[in-house]
């Protein structure tokens, strides 16, 4: 009788399938800058070092909240340092053109999202997970679900977490990202209007118990719709 592969093994198992010479494109999207970084930087920088193209569609440029800067200076601050933090992970910005705080889920903005994340032409694409305190990161969610349907489920869709805002989220599989932290603590902290010190100690927190529940030090967890391409995390 043939021995069951162990969690380890099937997360091994999953990865080699990323190491093939195809070049992917990824696209993590997020509802505000930082989010991206904050669930998924150390996925995006080990995609970027496997010569993968990854960019980051921010659903707007954080208007809403910039910490003692004037408000009217949030869009430009924070879009600085969305490109700061890109930089620091090898991705591309992008930015869907909602407003921070007051994201608009209707007709016109899926058709709108759709036409710009298909644009990428995406092989895989992670958003955060609906079932969130903040309702620009549900927006983001029900966005890139629609448009994964609009595309006839062509790409892989994973969803990720958020510390402190993310609730009842139970991951299926995990990426190694120890050997990364350091570019992942890196492009959070480019965010620096928004008191980085403050929130990445709680995400830390849950990529060291990701990664205990997967055998490495460090993991970013993920949760890939059931109906998507599986296979492709780094």
């Amino acid at each position: 009788m043939q021995t069951p592969l162990t969690r380890r093994q099937l997360l091994q198992t999953a990865a080699a399938a990323v190491s093939a010479p195809d070049r992917l494109r990824v696209v993590v999207t997020g509802g505000h800058p930082g989010d991206p970084e904050c669930g998924c930087a150390g996925v995006m920088a080990r995609y970027a070092d496997a010569g993968h193209s990854v960019a980051v569609l921010y659903l707007n440029r954080g208007e809403g909240y910039c910490g003692k800067a004037d408000l009217a200076a949030c869009a430009s601050i924070r879009t600085a340092e969305a490109e700061k933090a890109c930089a620091i992970l090898r991705a591309r910005p992008l930015f869907a053109g909602q407003l921070d705080g007051n994201a608009v889920v209707d007709a016109p903005h899926y058709q709108a999202f759709s036409k710009q994340l298909l644009a990428e032409k995406p092989d895989v694409v992670f958003t955060q997970w609906p079932v969130d305190r903040h309702p620009d990161h549900r927006a983001i969610a029900a966005l890139v679900l629609n448009a994964w349907l609009a595309a006839a489920q062509s790409f892989a869709l994973y969803y990720y977490e958020v510390a402190e805002d993310t609730m009842l989220f139970a991951p299926a599989e995990y990426v190694d990202i120890s050997g990364v932290e350091a570019r992942r603590r890196a492009a959070c902290f480019a965010h620096a209007s928004q008191q980085p010190e403050k929130w990445y100690p709680g995400q830390v927190a849950i990529t060291r118990a990701r990664g205990r529940a997967a055998g490495f030090a460090q993991a970013e967890a993920f949760l890939r719709h059931p109906e998507s391409r599986p296979g492709l995390l780094p």
